[in-house]
C-alpha cells in the first residue's frame, strides 16, 4: 500500500521560511515522480512544484518560482520542499503526492496523496 506522510508545517511569519519533509513507502520507488500541491480555504487544489525520479528536473508554479525548492532522496525515499520568503497568500493545506507516469500526469492529477500538513503565514 502506498503511503505519504507530510511533516514540518506550522505557523510562520510572513518573510520566513518552512522546510516540509514527505515519507514515502517503500512502493513509491524512486522511478516514481514526486511533488507538492497546495490548496487553500475557499479555492482548488493546485500544483506546487514537482521533481522527476532522478532529481534531474524541476517544476515550480509562478507563484512560488524563486522562493521554494524542491528536491528528494531515493535513498531515503523522501522528498522535500523548502519554503523561503513566504507570503500570507502561501497559506494552505500542503500534500505530497507521487506517480509512477511522469511529471505531465502528476500535474494534471497524481495517483497518489498524503493527507496533508497545514502552513499559515501570517501578515
Amino acid at each position: 500500500q502506498v503511503r505519504l506522510v507530510e511533516s514540518g508545517g506550522g505557523l510562520v511569519q510572513a518573510g520566513g521560511s518552512l522546510s516540509l519533509s514527505c515519507a514515502a513507502s517503500e512502493h513509491v520507488n524512486a522511478y516514481y515522480t514526486m511533488g507538492w500541491f497546495r490548496q487553500a480555504p475557499g479555492k482548488e487544489r493546485e500544483f506546487v512544484a514537482g521533481v522527476t525520479w532522478d532529481g534531474g528536473m524541476k517544476y515550480y508554479s509562478d507563484s512560488v518560482k524563486g522562493r521554494f525548492t524542491i528536491s528528494r532522496e531515493n535513498l531515503e525515499n523522501t522528498a522535500y520542499l523548502q519554503m523561503n520568503s513566504l507570503k500570507p497568500e502561501d497559506t494552505a493545506v500542503y500534500y505530497c503526492t507521487a506517480d509512477s507516469r511522469g511529471i505531465d500526469n502528476l500535474r494534471g492529477g497524481p495517483d497518489y496523496w498524503g493527507q496533508g500538513t497545514q502552513v499559515t503565514v501570517t501578515s
